[in-house]
């Protein structure tokens, strides 16, 4: 064994904890991820703005569309 080398029971260990630890993150990583693109989630946060924003602009385009055959 060289000095400053570490004995291989420490640096197994080691790679033992960053494997779970990465395994850990990649959990969060996907349960948070599922969480984002839930659909049900979204469409009750989102409908009212979405529904709002689509009369607008129905309304400003069906008014561009009237005026336009409207004019003499």
């Amino acid at each position: 064994m060289t000095s400053g080398s570490m004995p291989v029971e420490i640096l197994e260990e080691r790679a033992a904890d960053q494997r779970r630890q990465l395994h850990n993150t990649v959990v969060e990583l996907k349960s948070s991820l599922r969480e984002s693109l839930d659909i049900r989630r979204n469409v009750h946060e989102y409908l009212l703005p979405a529904a709002g924003i689509a009369a607008f602009l129905g309304l400003v385009i069906g008014y561009g569309t009237a005026g336009i055959f409207t004019r003499r």
